[in-house]
């Protein structure tokens, strides 16, 4: 198994969106014995969040309205601070899929390996979620390739539509699924791709 690499966490900024409370300054003072620089605030993000490393949110009086994003869909690693046993809250807190947890309340350890876990999970949601859209892409490019093929090969098949294809894509000097999505475009059909990629050469 291959063994994580421990990031350097130094000069990291972490927004503590938590109203004011003994909860904020413990966990203030953690994160600046680790060499993170936390931000608290209440009850609005600030608009700079986006460039933020690590956001700790309060799941027990959080609402939707303070994310100016989905559920799951932070641009950054989440922590939920949570200290409540409410089922409703707890719902809450899930539904806002954050990568990682802090029971309340915040003592003298704990926070260094759920900014470690967060990151971590976050990433990992990262590449899953840009793999999904790659192979989504492609998907689409193939289902593209094969009805243009239908829309060239005429009375002549599968075969001829795909040899003339090959033989666009060279004219062109584009790659199959480009010229595919030319002539679905030229067809007057949307080509259902997103945005084709250019092949050099």
């Amino acid at each position: 198994m291959t063994r994580q690499r421990i990031p350097n966490l130094g000069g990291a900024r972490a927004v503590i969106l938590h109203r004011p409370h003994d909860v904020v300054d413990a966990l203030a003072r953690q994160l600046s014995a680790i060499g993170l620089v936390p931000e608290p605030c209440w009850p609005d993000l600030p608009a700079s969040v986006v460039a933020a490393d690590f956001l700790f949110f309060d799941a027990d009086m959080g609402f939707d309205a303070q994310f100016p994003w989905a559920a799951g869909a932070a641009p950054l690693p989440t922590i939920m601070l949570i200290g409540s046993e409410a089922p409703g809250r707890i719902e809450w807190a899930l539904s806002r899929e954050a990568n990682a947890q802090l029971l309340k309340p915040v003592g003298s350890a704990g926070v260094y390996s759920s900014l470690l876990i967060a990151r971590q999970t976050f990433e990992r949601r990262m590449q899953q979620t840009a793999e999904i859209e790659t192979l989504r892409e492609r998907v689409a490019e193939r289902q593209t390739i094969v009805r243009a093929v239908a829309v060239l090969g005429g009375d002549g098949g599968e075969e001829a539509g795909f040899d003339r294809l090959r033989h666009l894509a060279m004219d062109w000097r584009v790659t199959m699924e480009e010229a595919a999505a030319r002539v679905m475009a030229a067809s007057g059909e949307p080509p259902r791709t997103g945005p084709a990629k250019r092949r050099a050469g």
